[in-house]
């Protein structure tokens, strides 16, 4: 899976922006936190749900199961309003 380029990736010191481009399906903004802009980041390439998981772990500690929760709920709310490509 890899991140559309029908979309932009706007960060500042403390939020993270995905801009819509006006050639996505989806027209809006949506806004979160710098783990929501590391995700993307990840996403520039091709890659797993998986290996975002694992390159999130070498880099923080949380407690068992958050950051699999946390990258989860990013990739699905991602693929809903269409801002990724394959699987």
């Amino acid at each position: 899976m890899k991140l559309k380029k029908d979309f932009i990736v706007h960060e500042t010191k403390k939020e993270t922006m995905l801009v819509a481009t006006g050639s996505a399906k989806f027209s809006g903004l949506v806004k979160g936190n710098k783990m929501l802009g590391e995700v993307l980041g990840l996403m520039k390439e091709d890659t797993t749900e998986a290996e975002i998981v694992r390159k999130m772990r070498e880099k923080y500690d949380a407690p068992e199961g958050r950051i699999e929760a946390d990258v989860h709920k990013v990739v699905t709310e991602l693929r809903a309003i269409g801002a990724i490509e394959g699987k």
